[in-house]
């Protein structure tokens, strides 16, 4: 194994922990375990366990269109149901997993408290990045959407939406929380398409 498959195999390891136990409960000793890779190895990568979280955050910022967007996306054509067939994939994880998955970037927010300021900024480059992919759909969808609306707020939104709905979803064990947030989400959207179609005849 090089030094590329190690340092990966650490950070999808510890990916899997992070949001199987959260970040907390997780060790460097249930790193190594899980990883069969030896302390010297990681430590030559990461000298603490923050610098493994902060390997995490990036592989997602820097993943976000092939771990998640590609897949939930492929054969999708429409902007706007793109959107709900990412949703639709966050549906899919909970309803898997007895509705115990959770968004691991949205987890982590919540759990880390006081994050270093290294950490708050990669967590938040993920938000940004979730809610920019959500707009670009919304600019895609061009004048089917009423001119006036903003675009970049709407996609920040969507994600306000989806971090709430699963977040309930896991606390109650019940995917109906899911499900009602996402459909009233799309009476929305579906109230500014009408909006824009209706506006476009006038």
């Amino acid at each position: 194994m090089n030094a590329t498959d190690t340092r990966n195999r650490i950070l999808m390891t510890a990916m899997e922990l992070f949001w199987e136990k959260g970040y907390g409960s997780t060790s460097i000793a249930d790193i190594l375990s899980r990883s069969q890779i030896h302390s010297g190895s990681l430590y030559h990568f990461f000298p603490g366990k923050q610098d493994v979280l902060v390997g995490v955050l990036e592989m997602y910022r820097d993943g976000i269109e092939e771990m998640l967007f590609a897949p939930n996306w492929q054969g999708v054509d429409d902007p706007i149901d793109r959107i709900f067939a990412l949703l639709a994939g966050y549906r899919t994880h909970l309803i898997v997993t007895d509705c115990t998955y959770g968004c691991p970037i949205g987890s982590l927010a919540l759990e880390i408290h006081e994050p270093d300021p290294v950490v708050r900024e990669l967590m938040a480059a993920n938000f940004t990045n979730w809610s920019a992919a959500i707009a670009g759909c919304f600019d895609a969808a061009g004048d089917r959407l009423p001119r006036e609306t903003d675009r970049a707020a709407l996609g920040e939104f969507v994600l306000t939406v989806m971090e709430g709905a699963v977040m309930q979803a896991r606390t109650y064990r019940d995917i109906g929380y899911f499900d009602r947030n996402i459909a009233v989400l799309q009476d929305y959207i579906t109230a500014l398409l009408v909006s824009a179609k209706r506006d476009s005849f006038a």
